[in-house]
């Protein structure tokens, strides 16, 4: 239930909803198309001219397909109508407002030089999002449900400065000549990874992009003397790589 109504706002008024499942519970089936019926506001549709017979069974709400009379392991389906109205946004949104449209965010100079591709750019609570513009509209419509994730992680504007994401590293998106990049051998790969210090002494100081055999593993800000590593805790080398 917790799963229909999370997806219910996707539906457009009048459209049709198909409700399947693998079990002959009645309390799953029938129950459930019932509760959507009286709780998310719909009707629901059975065909005066399906008949039964050769593993089609009839329930209150649905049809049941017996198993070893209709091809797979069997299942019950059925459809139901959307007769309630839609009331969600469809917009992103701040997560420290409670309700109101997203803003778009002013962006430090050079944001748009970031990414291969054009993209739009939204404040999710204090962090910037990049959403490719060819799919911002679809993307913003999804945020009526509870998504757990969308678009790319750039990184938390503090002042003018941006504060970089790690995901913003492993972007397939990421503009190749965005940050100056650094190619590092294995074991100063694994240090990285592991959040030990390391030292990058011929590389610009800055934002670096740090790189095993080609492939991107995250940013430092390298200060000369020392780097800042960006990669975070939650996903550092736990056991000893030494």
């Amino acid at each position: 239930r917790r799963i229909v109504a999370d997806v219910w706002p996707a539906l457009r008024q009048g459209g049709l909803f198909i409700y399947s499942t693998c079990t002959f519970n009645i309390y799953e089936n029938d129950g459930n198309v019932e509760w959507i019926a009286s709780e998310l506001g719909a009707e629901p549709m059975l065909r005066d001219d399906v008949m039964e017979g050769d593993g089609l069974i009839k329930t209150g709400l649905g049809y049941s397909l017996v198993p070893g009379f209709v091809e797979g392991e069997g299942q019950y389906c059925s459809a139901l109508k959307k007769t309630s109205e839609n009331v969600w946004a469809g917009t992103f949104r701040d997560s420290r407002k409670k309700s109101g449209p997203a803003h778009a965010v002013k962006m430090p100079e050079g944001m748009d030089k970031l990414f291969s591709i054009p993209m739009d750019f939204k404040l999710r609570g204090d962090m910037v999002i990049a959403v490719p513009s060819s799919l911002a509209a679809d993307a913003a419509m999804l945020e009526g449900l509870h998504v757990i994730a969308s678009g790319c992680a750039v990184g938390t504007v503090k002042g003018r400065d941006l504060v970089h994401d790690a995901d913003l590293a492993l972007s397939s998106a990421l503009a190749a000549d965005a940050y100056p990049a650094v190619d590092v051998d294995r074991l100063t790969a694994l240090s990285y990874l592991h959040r030990d210090a390391i030292v990058l002494k011929d590389a610009p100081r800055g934002y670096v992009l740090i790189r095993y055999e080609g492939l991107p593993l995250g940013f430092v800000k390298n200060l000369g003397n020392r780097c800042n590593s960006l990669h975070p805790q939650s996903r550092r080398i736990r056991m000893d790589i030494r």
